[in-house]
């Protein structure tokens, strides 16, 4: 039987200036089951930002429930707020966020160092996730040494050593070439098959469609949400 990993419920975010209410979201009821690969397109200034934010407890609602992992994040405090985007989130951004002159090995061990997981721990799982992502070669360059592609594989690796509940990412393929993209897109794929539940967000129709099931948002509302019926999936050997 399948978890609901991410449950919201009549969800809006109004922007107040001065005198003027902006809906970002407006009224959306959302659930995803645990090991779901789910991507969520829209055009610009659909709220599709506004609701990884959401997801990611970067902001709260100005209405309704968000549910992550049985937890209700709006009654939770800033410091709970911190402890769950570090254990409970892996988040994958366009512009990787890595330290530029500090080593793959390092960049990935960061997120432990903060939750204070033990030295050797730190190493074991570092080196475990960056072959998994098939950068056991590449350790110990420093990330303005790498590939676009190789970097968002050590942002990946990164977002997986607290064995997060869910991964965030947010348009993971925007700052790299279209065969390096089907490699990450392999990646995530592999990922999904063990497992780990994903959300996706993505301008780009050909990278929705790796995933199992694509979500619509415009004008703050979700205006379609099925299963990808022709979802691509990759062979390749990571």
């Amino acid at each position: 039987m399948s978890t609901s990993i991410i449950q919201i419920t009549d969800l809006s975010k109004i922007y107040k200036t001065g005198d003027i209410e902006t809906a970002a979201l407006s009224h959306i009821n959302l659930s995803i089951q645990k090991g779901e690969f789910v991507a969520i397109m829209g055009p610009s200034g659909s709220g599709k930002s506004t609701l990884m934010h959401i997801l990611g407890a970067l902001d709260l609602p100005t209405e309704g429930k968000y549910f992550l992992d049985g937890q209700n994040v709006e009654k939770l405090s800033e410091d709970e707020l911190s402890e769950i985007r570090n254990r409970k989130i892996g988040f994958i951004f366009q512009a990787y966020n890595l330290l530029p002159r500090t080593s793959a090995i390092d960049n990935v061990i960061l997120p432990m160092t903060y939750a204070g997981v033990p030295e050797q721990e730190q190493l074991e799982k570092a080196k475990k996730f960056l072959e998994l992502v098939g950068l056991s070669n590449r350790m110990y360059h420093t990330s303005n040494q790498l590939s676009g592609g190789q970097q968002q594989r050590v942002a990946i690796a990164r977002s997986l050593v607290m064995d997060p509940a869910i991964l965030l990412a947010d348009e993971p393929t925007g700052n790299i070439a279209s065969a390096q993209a089907d490699e990450v897109m392999s990646i995530f794929q592999h990922l999904n098959d063990k497992g780990h539940t994903i959300v996706m967000i993505t301008h780009e129709p050909d990278i929705a469609q790796y995933a199992q099931r694509i979500i619509y948002i415009k004008d703050g509302k979700i205006i379609d949400d099925k299963k990808n019926l022709k979802q691509v999936k990759l062979k390749k050997e990571i």
